[in-house]
């Protein structure tokens, strides 16, 4: 626009009547176009000013003008607006009444599909509302939009729930579909309206109708992450472990979401923890791969089926391994979990961990084998102690660890750590997965100190006295000379 252009446009923006009267004396263009296509009179009718708005009308503004923007094409790409959808979207009853006496077309649309009955009810402007329905002649209440959806899905779907009360009291269609299969209860729990979704229930829609993906408004809450939908669905009697197309519960879009409060509720009410869609994927799957350690003990708590294996054949553990979540290993290994499954490549989670480098996560995988081991020899309790396979940083045992170092550092041969790793019942798959992690001429000083680490947490769990243990390993694999030394004495 030129600049005495720009000046009409803010002036009816302002609805500055003394400057509109001057430019337009001045013969300025008033069909010029902004950056986003639009006339002086959309400005105008869009703010609500009644003066600014008769004045272009008396000097011929077009009253059905839609506005466009520019596309990077330098085509043009209408969206539709006029004066008249743009009072109706505004909630402006008096200029809608202004244009519609000048000749406005009623039945007009923006580029979306969008009526005047549409905007109305998506902003929530009953009196627009009652304008329409009560004074233009032949308005579908049903009309339905380039998405397939009516006014009183776009009511719902915006929380305006004056309009959907009005909507229903017009006779409008409760249970009509829009093209992706939503009812307005789906567009209201998506969204989280929950004063709307109320209505919709009381009003009797259908709280299992599914939508072309499978989904109920409870998934469509559960997937939106809007806990007080979902009590209020699961309330009214909502199924709680249906199942989407791809298999999905609400459970499952709970744990993508990592709501603990969302994945609680659905719990109680009696959601399926081990159900897996098409993926073979569970919901502790999901709370495992997108990180979500709340979540995941949850699930845990819950009985959750801790193997379960996707289509991959890996388990939440497997998942764990993979990315070197060790908060979520630790909790997955302290519940007890199968560490003999393979995925699809023949890995187990140990050789997941060591392939991947993650040397922490190796250590506490061997610790927890090492553990169950123990477990199904012996049926007295470990030590009285909170089970945990993290690395050990206890004060009490800060200077045997000390020498468990000075052992490995400086007095056991390359080999003897193996030697003693057999003797204390490591297996080939133990003593494999420790040597994957360090290459080099000395690292078996490093492979020894884990060794010997792993072993020590063995030892305390079964409540032996570590010294005496150690020395009868020593003594085992020929080195009574470091057997007798002051140092292991002293520890």
């Amino acid at each position: 626009v030129l600049p005495l252009e720009r000046q009409l446009h803010e002036a009816a923006r302002r609805n500055n009547i003394g400057k509109m009267q001057e430019l337009i004396g001045r013969r300025v263009n008033i069909r010029a176009r902004s950056n986003v296509g639009r006339v002086a009179l959309h400005w105008a009718a869009g703010a609500g000013h009644e003066q600014a708005v008769r004045l272009l009308l008396d000097h011929e503004a077009a009253v059905d003008e839609e506005d466009m923007v520019a596309a990077l094409t330098k085509a043009h790409l209408w969206f539709g607006m006029n004066a008249l959808l743009l009072s109706a979207w505004f909630g402006h009853l008096r200029i809608l009444q202004i244009l519609v006496s000048s000749g406005a077309k009623i039945h007009c649309e923006n580029k979306d599909g969008l009526t005047l009955l549409h905007c109305a009810a998506q902003k929530g402007h009953v009196p627009v509302l009652e304008f329409i329905m009560e004074d233009l002649e032949d308005v579908n209440l049903d009309h339905t939009d380039k998405l397939g959806r009516t006014a009183f899905h776009r009511a719902a779907e915006h929380g305006q729930l004056d309009a959907v009360d009005f909507l229903v009291g017009s006779g409008c269609d409760h249970s009509v579909k829009d093209k992706e299969g939503n009812t307005a209860l789906h567009l209201a729990a998506g969204r989280g309206h929950v004063a709307v979704l109320q209505q919709l229930v009381d009003i009797g829609l259908d709280l299992e109708e599914q939508n072309v993906e499978g989904l109920t408004a409870l998934h469509a809450a559960a997937e939106g992450t809007h806990p007080d939908c979902v009590q209020l669905l699961l309330r009214a009697g909502s199924n709680v472990n249906a199942l989407t197309q791809k298999k999905l519960s609400c459970l499952h879009y709970a744990a993508l979401s990592g709501s603990e409060d969302l994945c609680r509720a659905l719990i109680l009410a009696g959601g399926c923890t081990n159900v897996a869609n098409h993926q073979g994927t569970s919901p502790l799957h999901l709370a495992v791969r997108h990180n979500f350690p709340a979540l995941v003990q949850l699930f845990i708590n819950a009985h959750s089926d801790l193997d379960a294996t996707d289509n991959r054949q890996q388990t939440p553990l497997h998942l764990a391994a993979e990315h070197a979540w060790q908060d979520i290993a630790e909790m997955l290994l302290v519940a007890g979990v199968d560490l003999t499954l393979r995925d699809k490549q023949g890995k187990t989670v140990l050789a997941v961990a060591a392939r991947s480098n993650h040397v922490s996560l190796v250590d506490m995988i061997i610790k927890a084998d090492r553990f169950y081991r123990w477990e199904k020899r012996d049926s007295s309790d470990p030590s009285g102690k909170s089970l945990t396979f993290k690395q050990d940083h206890r004060q009490e045992t800060q200077q045997l660890r000390s020498v468990l170092w000075q052992l490995a550092s400086k007095y056991l041969r390359p080999h003897e750590w193996k030697k003693l790793a057999y003797y204390w019942e490591f297996t080939e798959d133990h003593v494999y997965a420790i040597e994957q992690q360090w290459t080099g001429t000395r690292s078996y000083q490093e492979h020894g100190h884990r060794m010997l680490l792993i072993w020590l947490h063995g030892v305390a769990m079964a409540g032996e006295n570590p010294s005496k243990v150690l020395f009868e390993g020593l003594v085992a694999i020929g080195r009574r000379d470091l057997a007798g030394k002051s140092m292991l004495c002293r520890a």
